[in-house]
């Protein structure tokens, strides 16, 4: 079967204009989360999930190319949750499943805890339990270091973070586009935002909700990541119920040096 192409779309939520990246439109409906990074993060495993699904790899607001601008309230993982949630209901999205890197991780598992309508879940290289937020996003929490970042130096930052989460040399092409949304002052923002609302209380207060309604989850693993690391997937799997692991080569973006063990391992997991 061959790969299906990748649209970009938007719609409609709260009065913002979100953009997600679309392959497939048949199939059960897969939604994917992004975290510090946006929706790029899916889009080597999108053509052929497109195949067996419809994927719909959704920005944020204030990143990738949505639009609107997170703030200190609407930055946190239950806000972000809220969000997703009325972004399913527009695009007519009842049960889905649901997958989730690492900020949207959290997210991901928020919503699967707490909505009831999620079928099943995966889990790359998310945040989980009090593995975050890394020294390099928790900084972010003192109003001076937001106040003293503007585009030039956020844009440095994140190419410097996007070298580092991939294992494989990214060409200056790659980097460029990873970092290309950070253009705007308004996704600066939102970016300290979503960086400054980090707090591992919100996974934490999850686990007996997750355990709870125990949703078959797949973590999904570059086991060389120096930001999440596997130890923490491993005690994932040995307390939540219904879960399993597949290590893959690579660092905190494992679909740019993994895709196709990523893209396996996800249709495996969504496999009738």
């Amino acid at each position: 079967m061959s790969d299906y192409p990748v649209q970009r779309k938007t719609v409609q939520v709260n009065g913002t204009a979100l953009s997600y990246l679309q392959a497939g439109d048949e199939g059960p409906p897969l939604l994917l989360l992004h975290g510090t990074f946006w929706s790029r993060v899916w889009l080597p495993v999108l053509p052929e999930l497109g195949t067996r699904a419809r994927c719909v790899a959704l920005d944020l607001p204030g990143f990738g190319g949505s639009g609107g601008e997170l703030g200190p309230r609407t930055a946190t993982v239950p806000e972000l949750a809220r969000t997703v949630l009325a972004a399913a209901d527009a695009l007519g999205l009842g049960t889905f499943d649901l997958a989730g890197h690492d900020i949207g991780g959290g997210i991901a598992q928020h919503v699967a805890a707490r909505s009831g309508r999620v079928e099943r879940l995966i889990l790359m290289n998310s945040v989980t339990f009090d593995s975050w937020p890394v020294p390099a996003v928790e900084r972010f929490r003192d109003p001076d270091v937001r106040a003293s970042m503007g585009v030039e130096e956020m844009m440095a930052a994140r190419a410097e973070t996007t070298r580092r989460a991939v294992a494989r040399n990214l060409t200056e092409e790659e980097v460029a586009d990873y970092i290309s949304p950070w253009k705007d002052p308004a996704r600066v923002r939102s970016w300290m935002a979503m960086a400054a609302a980090a707090d591992a209380r919100y996974t934490l207060e999850l686990v007996p909700a997750l355990i709870k309604a125990a949703v078959p989850t797949r973590l999904v693993w570059g086991t060389e990541d120096d930001f999440q690391k596997v130890a923490f997937a491993l005690r994932y799997v040995a307390e939540i119920p219904a879960t399993d692991l597949v290590e893959v080569p690579g660092k905190h973006i494992p679909t740019e040096d993994s895709p196709q063990q990523v893209t396996a391992a996800i249709l495996d997991h969504l496999a009738p």
